[in-house]
């Protein structure tokens, strides 16, 4: 008789542990599913329900007392802040107020899965680019690469920065004066030690360093430092009111990898020269030449972030009457689509194919995979080339995205 119970309290151990295991798998899978297939952020249009299918095969629960009242999910108000669905089946979403709101998305309507802001908005239109521009931009502060050994006339090495600059400092301020260039800094480095106000990590520190002489008589610090950058790229969007995008990525140093904090910058009249192929390995690039004369700058960039740059162009530079609505996320497909980009003399409209669309990506730039297919933009560059970042992606007459980067290894 004792047997048996031990078995029968063994067999309901075992029962236990298997669904608490079946309970944590449920979870993590959908977790999982929810990470990759649901959005962090979702944009609507006011007045317009927009359809989502997560295909998701879960039961949900939409949790957000701010917008209790003003979203409605399959057109029923979130009254009280939660709504319960199917997100293996379609859904929808609309907003009479403009806004933006978080809701908490939970598994059965217990376990926290994640966070989604949604924005409401009112429609877009845009002017589509596709130009090829240069630009050059100046640092907020000097940049510091990093440092190095100062060699001194007895022949011997000193690092007098190393342990007190690092990588990815900016100087911005030298003895107290702020508002520095490049040349402050070096008009600054004498017999003295200097006191140096640095932006680290946005955090502002003061650094003393002593400069040392070297072998020809000169004073020097032992950093090394960048206050400018230029390159050419693509025009992705200008706005009626001449506001504009480009890129699709920030600025970053080529040294260090991080990207650039910067007070100004601008826009200039390029020219596409030649273009070096892409190929295994290899991106390839456009050659071109900046045409930096006061009378070719064309815009001023006022921000630098991990999506683009973004500025004002120059009176004269808007055409309405090319103007195109902004999709919204949810409303790109997977399959033909286009991209405008100037290779050579001027804009031409590419065929592409989307191949897959990456909802719940939380990178600020990379959404989309798409996969050249016009015969004419593959004979004449391989593909994506450097250069081509920031070409708009077209669909249904809609302005969808923007080249960003291309992968070298396929």
């Amino acid at each position: 008789m004792e047997q048996v119970l031990c078995r029968r309290k063994r067999k309901g151990w075992l029962i236990a542990l298997l669904s608490i295991i079946s309970l944590i798998f449920i979870g993590a899978y959908g977790y999982y599913w929810m990470k990759i297939n649901v959005p962090s952020e979702i944009k609507l249009l006011l007045g317009q329900e927009e359809n989502f299918n997560f295909s998701v095969p879960m039961e949900a629960s939409i949790f957000g007392e701010e917008a209790a009242g003003v979203l409605y999910v399959n057109q029923e108000p979130l009254e009280e802040g939660v709504i319960n669905i199917d997100l293996q089946k379609p859904f929808s979403v609309s907003s009479e107020s403009l806004g933006q709101y978080e809701v908490l998305l939970k598994l059965f309507g217990i376990i926290p899965i994640k966070e989604i802001s949604v924005e409401v908005i009112e429609e877009l239109e845009v002017i589509p680019g596709g130009d090829v521009i240069g630009l050059q931009i100046e640092t907020e502060g000097i940049l510091v690469l990093g440092t190095g050994t100062v060699t001194l006339k007895d022949g011997t090495n000193a690092e007098p920065a190393k342990g007190r600059l690092f990588s990815g400092d900016y100087i911005v301020g030298i003895n107290g004066k702020t508002g520095i260039r490049r040349q402050d800094l070096l008009d600054a480095i004498d017999s003295s030690a200097i006191e140096l106000l640095v932006n680290r990590a946005g955090e502002q520190i003061k650094v003393q360093i002593q400069p040392v002489q070297d072998y020809s008589g000169k004073y020097k610090l032992g950093a090394w430092i960048r206050t400018d950058a230029q390159g050419i790229g693509t025009v992705t969007y200008i706005t009626s009111n001449g506001k504009f995008g480009a890129l699709g990525h920030g600025i970053t140093d080529v040294d260090t990898g991080l990207l650039m904090e910067i007070c100004n910058g601008k826009l200039f009249d390029a020219e596409v020269l030649s273009v070096v192929k892409g190929k295994n390995g290899t991106p390839g690039e456009l050659i071109g030449i900046i045409r930096q004369s006061g009378i070719s700058v064309i815009g001023e960039i006022e921000e630098n972030c991990n999506k683009g740059i973004y500025g004002q162009m120059r009176l004269g530079m808007v055409d309405e009457t090319e103007a195109v609505p902004v999709a919204l996320k949810q409303d790109i497909e997977l399959g033909a689509a286009t991209i405008l980009c100037q290779v050579d003399s001027e804009v031409r409209e590419y065929d592409i194919v989307i191949e897959r669309i990456e909802l719940g990506r939380t990178n600020d730039n990379k959404g989309l995979v798409i996969h050249i297919t016009d015969e004419e933009l593959l004979k004449k560059t391989g593909g994506i080339v450097q250069g081509m970042s920031g070409s708009p992606i077209m669909q249904n007459g809609k302005l969808i995205g923007a080249v960003t980067h291309v992968c070298v290894n396929l």
